[in-house]
């Protein structure tokens, strides 16, 4: 587009895949899409560690969003409006049981779902576990 709103906001995401530090992802409420990967340095995999407190959702995408655009077809079909919203809500509430945390973790997309008292502990230990050696050297990506 004219203002290139695509370029300078993916800015974010090659600033955090450059970044040549150790960093460590914390997610508290909800990660989706490319806002979490902008965050996480472009991958879940990508941090020092990565983990989610209990209450975390994670997807591709807001899970409302996600349902009415995979049902589209589906709910166009069904007349009734407040019957189209209930299946809506229905299927959100299955894609937010799907989202949890810990399902994440259960397929290695996080390290661990951590009890929120214990992060401040758990991010200073993995710091000072961290062996710092040489960064790699810095590989510059132009957006433009």
């Amino acid at each position: 587009m004219a203002t290139g709103l695509v370029r300078h906001s993916s800015r974010l995401l090659v600033a955090g895949a450059g970044l040549r530090v150790p960093f460590i992802a914390v997610i508290l409420r909800r990660g989706y899409g490319l806002g979490a990967q902008a965050m996480t340095g472009g991958s879940l995999h990508e941090p020092l560690l990565t983990v989610a407190w209990p209450s975390a959702h994670l997807g591709p995408m807001g899970l409302e969003g996600a349902v009415r655009l995979a049902l589209r077809r589906e709910l166009e079909e069904i007349a009734d409006e407040e019957a189209r919203e209930q299946r809506v809500r229905e299927m959100t509430a299955a894609a937010q049981e799907n989202a949890k945390a810990l399902n994440a973790a259960q397929l290695f997309e996080l390290d661990d779902v951590v009890d929120p008292a214990d992060t401040r502990g758990l991010i200073a230990a993995t710091l000072a576990a961290a062996r710092v050696a040489d960064p790699p050297p810095h590989r510059f990506v132009d957006t433009w």
